[in-house]
């Protein structure tokens, strides 16, 4: 077993023994490209932090694909899992978690991905901010939860993410961030492996005081109207978040390359 996940596992025995995880309010994400710390908000968007927090102690983040990168805007993750070939497993979705929108959508935050049209829809899936977004995110379909902030580490780390070539392997993957790959493997049809993958090892609890957040300055979300998070979604602004939701069976390793 590896250290990380021998860590990770002994994090979440730990943090599930002395208490509920709603009450976890930072992770650690370790990842191929380094590991860094999110505090999560789970005073003030309470239901997002705990519905996180599920999948986080069921281990659904565990070998979790970076599947969608878009340079200056976000990088996002949290659906499908490395199984060791491709097509990658799927998270399996729980519930839908209501719309929380009470802060802004700012460089170095996280938020929760939806559906189009469909504000209360968030399920596994999650992003970052790799600038401000707040613009189009913060009253685009009801406004996206933002639920955590990154440390300045991995800022970091998401700036080497960013800097990533991306390539269209269809499906959800139409722009997955790869390494150690060139145009030329892509073009010889190469399989991926996980050396090629940014992949989330694993996440677990760190700090599970239920006040962590306070000495954090979250911007407030000031463009989400009410009508909005009930179920509007607005002048009808394109959907840049919208999940892929298509099988990823559909892999076509032909597929356009995209950078």
């Amino acid at each position: 077993m590896k250290l990380s996940r021998l860590l990770a596992t002994t994090a979440l025995l730990v943090g599930s023994t002395l208490m509920a995880p709603l009450h976890a309010t930072i992770v650690q994400f370790n990842t191929s490209l380094g590991n860094f710390e999110v505090n999560l908000f789970d005073e003030t968007t309470p239901k997002t932090v705990e519905n996180f927090l599920s999948y986080v102690k069921d281990q659904s983040y565990d070998n979790n694909v970076v599947h969608r990168l878009v340079p200056g805007f976000i990088v996002q993750g949290g659906g499908f899992v490395y199984t060791g070939q491709v097509p990658f497993g799927n998270v399996v979705a729980k519930a839908a978690v209501q719309n929380e929108p009470k802060w802004s959508n700012r460089r170095g935050t996280i938020a929760m991905a939806k559906i189009g049209d469909q504000p209360n829809s968030a399920t596994s899936q999650w992003f970052f901010n790799l600038v401000d977004n707040q613009t189009n995110l913060d009253a685009q379909n009801g406004g996206f939860t933002v639920f955590g902030q990154i440390s300045v580490q991995g800022l970091e780390i998401l700036q080497q993410m960013a800097q990533l070539p991306t390539y269209n392997f269809g499906g959800a993957a139409t722009n997955i961030p790869l390494r150690n790959y060139t145009s030329a493997d892509f073009a010889a049809g190469k399989a991926l492996t996980a050396d090629n993958l940014v992949l989330i090892e694993s996440v677990f609890v760190i700090d599970a005081r239920v006040n962590t957040a306070a000495g954090l300055t979250p911007v407030a979300n000031t463009l989400a109207s009410n009508s909005a998070a009930e179920g509007d979604s607005g002048s009808g602004s394109i959907n840049w978040l919208v999940l892929l939701l298509l099988p990823l069976a559909a892999l076509r390793l032909r597929a356009a390359h995209r950078s």
